[in-house]
């Protein structure tokens, strides 16, 4: 290894986060300076678009802003180092940011190597540093040509819907695939025609033996179809009459086999669907526990492997210590024959290992009080699955019973748990019990206890949920496991879509927005010309592939289209024409694309000023929310015009105080709370304003000069603990209507005076 010009001086090492430098430094000692660069240093500038197409898509990377005292303080360091080891994480985004760190320092410290690891530990860091590499130009001209295709999508079709829908919007090479399928299973829903069907279940026992249900299978020799009630009526009639016996009675031993550790998108998956995490929350505590927590005496320590990973390789370290821990606790019984390897899929990054504990004999349990309660559900999450993965499998012994009755067959099923093996550990449905049957036997005569008929309809397919979203994405090989977070985040926060009961729905501007990209860009819409594209970009990694080339055939068909799109693009800024007609003047109602959302305007404004919200019924047709007529409360005098002033309410849910006399005087006032603004110095008081996505608040009237702002209505009386100018309403089910002090820090909470 080159030791370079600075022998007596310390070696430097540069990670990601600053909680890498604690966990790092911790083992390391002396010997080393670590710093962190805090993420990217340099990207693309915001403002322009920062690709020269003309001279092979060459990048135009600055420094980010906010970034230029992390970027003198790496040079300093750099500068007065001898070797310089780049450790950002172990994938293409972590190559890249070592890329540009690599040529921000060079000029102070030539000296430059790459190391990686995929867990933070004195054995993996150590080991890293024995062998260190180059910087990897593949790699990184893998992830540079993902940026500037996202780059030339963002900017190039993102102004053009600021001009055709509204100010604000994007559009993504992967988030708007990902949309429009939220959207096709949204328009799927409305389209589908519910059917009606009935079905069977008898409650059964032979004598002297327990009681057990059978469902109703087979009529005739086809499976079971009631489609009306009375079909229903009839069958259940000629059952009564019926005498019931056994058919048959088989049972099965089967051996159920424990699922591989975690990548990146079946943690997010699992993690939604058992903890109710988003996407979001799942990966920024697994940063936390992968870059290290306090465990006490223990110190700063690394929980889990690199959470960004396609693979489900481990580490023959990993599963020789899973071997000890499963033989040492469980027991001899509870390891397999073999040691179990899975496979992963093809395109995945074997140099990567599964997400998996840095050390398994470290169980949640052990460091639960060190633990916030998401680090220790998340921890469990990984821990329990890897060392599930391990383990020998599960013995199952099934029972199916058949039970005839005239023409009609019934099945009864039971599970006894032979060796629970992994499922003692994690089991896919959480705790399992047995289901057991009473011992039957063939032609045996059964007893019919109650005939149970139920009414059903066919269920449209169901909405996406961040698991089901994220699931699809990865089988249609759409996005990468460091990105499914980001694209979900990008969707709600442009409010292209809403989650009702933790399902995505679109919104009506994120359904606008999927239909102009599907009409005006087939191909970039289209799922599997997206999936190729991510193919593309791994042939660029291993060399294969020039990266300038793939950005030239995208851009030989992207940019025509997009020139055609310009011109024939139709512009909703003015409204989108609907059946629905102005209930005050008979012109058409247009769907308007407002700061709160969709609504009803009358295409004859500005002579006709109507509107009205809506809603969409089962099958998607526009319905109006009729306005109610409100009895508007005076609360004074226009002091433009004389008029009466009166309380109206915005679309937002808030109130504002307006002239009647509007639109011929258009004066307007916020509705004051009467209490004065809290901050000191500061003349303002809190008004009721309404947030963009509909909810009511209350800030200072200053604003922007004062900033401060309540959820809940304030009240002016001091705190008497933390003294607090005001207090705030609240209601909740524990303490029904009360005071409380808004600040964080302060519990003091008292029953309200309703003369307050």
């Amino acid at each position: 290894m080159l030791i370079g010009t600075h022998i007596m001086s310390k070696d430097l090492i540069i990670v990601e986060s600053p909680a890498k430098v604690k966990t790092i430094s911790r083992f390391l000692g002396k010997d080393y300076t670590v710093e962190a660069s805090v993420g990217h240093i340099r990207d693309l500038p915001k403002k322009t678009l920062g690709v020269d197409e003309e001279k092979g898509f060459v990048p135009q990377y600055e420094v980010i802003q906010g970034k230029k005292k992390v970027v003198s303080k790496l040079k300093q360091s750099a500068g007065r180092s001898g070797q310089i080891f780049l450790a950002p994480d172990p994938d293409r985004e972590g190559e890249a940011i070592a890329w540009h760190i690599a040529q921000e320092i060079r000029e102070k410290n030539p000296n430059i190597h790459r190391i990686q690891f995929n867990e933070i530990t004195p054995r993996a860091v150590k080991e890293a540093l024995k062998h260190p590499r180059r910087l990897n130009e593949n790699l990184f001209n893998s992830q540079q040509a993902r940026r500037v295709l996202d780059r030339l999508v963002g900017y190039k079709i993102s102004p053009l819907l600021w001009k055709k829908v509204k100010q604000g919007l994007s559009a993504g090479r992967v988030q708007s695939v990902a949309l429009r399928m939220v959207v096709e299973r949204e328009r799927e829903r409305q389209a589908f025609v519910s059917e009606e069907y009935w079905v069977f279940k008898a409650l059964l026992h032979a004598p002297g033996k327990e009681g057990f249900e059978a469902v109703l299978w087979k009529i005739g020799s086809k499976k079971v179809h009631v489609p009306s009630e009375e079909e229903a009526v009839a069958l259940e009639q000629m059952l009564n009459k019926t005498s019931f016996a056994v058919h048959s009675v088989e049972e099965k031993e089967r051996f159920r086999n424990p699922k591989p550790p975690f990548i990146t998108s079946t943690l997010q998956q699992e993690a939604s669907n058992r903890l109710g995490f988003t996407a979001k929350r799942t990966m920024a505590v697994a940063q936390r526990l992968y870059e290290g927590v306090d465990l006490g005496e223990r110190g700063t320590t690394a929980l889990i492997t690199y959470m960004r990973t396609d693979s489900v390789r481990v580490a023959k370290e990993a599963q020789q210590e899973a071997k000890a821990w499963i033989i040492s606790n469980l027991g001899e019984d509870y390891y397999p024959q073999k040691t179990r390897y899975f496979k992963s899929k093809g395109s995945a990054q074997e140099a990567h290992e599964a997400i998996r504990p840095v050390d398994p004999s470290i169980t949640p349990d052990e460091v639960k009080s060190y633990l916030s309660r998401d680090d220790y559900s998340l921890y469990r999450l990984v821990w329990s699955r890897f060392m599930a993965s391990q383990m020998a499998p599960a013995r199952l012994l099934d029972t199916v019973v058949t039970v005839k009755a005239a023409n009609t067959l019934w099945r009864a099923r039971g599970e006894r748990i032979i060796f629970p093996g992994y499922m003692r550990i994690y089991s896919a449905g959480g705790p399992r019990e047995d289901s057991l049957l009473p011992e039957l036997i063939p032609q045996e005569q059964l007893e019919l206890d109650k005939l149970i008929k139920e009414q059903k309809f066919t269920q449209p397919p169901a909405r996406y949920s961040e698991a089901s979203l994220v699931r699809r994405l990865e089988e249609l090989g759409i996005g990468r496991p460091s990105t499914y977070a980001a694209i979900i985040s990008t969707l709600l926060e442009r409010e292209y879509v809403v989650l009702e009961e933790k399902n995505f729905q679109p919104t009506e501007l994120g359904s606008e927005v999927c239909d102009l990209l599907v009409a005006h860009f087939p191909t970039l819409m289209d799922a599997g010309f997206t999936a190729q594209m991510e193919q593309d970009l791994d042939p660029i990694a291993l060399g294969k592939k020039d990266w300038v080339e793939v950005l030239n055939a995208f851009t030989s068909g992207f940019n025509p289209t997009l020139e055609k799109a310009r011109k024939a693009m139709a512009s909703v800024k003015g409204g989108k024409e609907t059946e629905i007609k102005c209930e005050q003047c008979g012109g058409a109602m247009l769907i308007r694309f407002g700061r709160n959302g969709a609504f009803l305007a009358c295409s004859s404004y500005p002579e006709c000023r109507n509107t009205s919200n809506f809603t969409r019924d089962e099958q998607g047709a526009v319905q109006p929310v009729e306005n109610e007529p409100v009895q508007q409360e005076k609360v004074g005098s226009c002091p433009e015009c004389r008029g009466d002033l009166v309380i109206k309410k915005a679309r937002s849910g808030s109130r504002f105080i307006a002239c009647d006399n509007y639109p011929r005087c258009r004066h307007t006032e916020p509705l004051s709370t009467g209490v004065p603004c809290p901050v000191d110095n500061c003349s303002g008081e809190l008004v009721e304003k309404g947030s963009r996505r509909g909810k009511v608040f209350y800030g200072c009237n200053q604003y922007p000069e004062c900033t401060y702002a309540l959820w809940n209505p304030p009240v002016s009386r001091d705190c008497p603990e933390c003294g607090s100018k005001v207090l705030v309403r609240k209601n909740t089910k524990t303490r029904g209507e009360h005071l409380a002090c808004p600040e964080k820090k302060c519990r003091h909470w008292e029953m309200l005076d309703h003369n307050a």
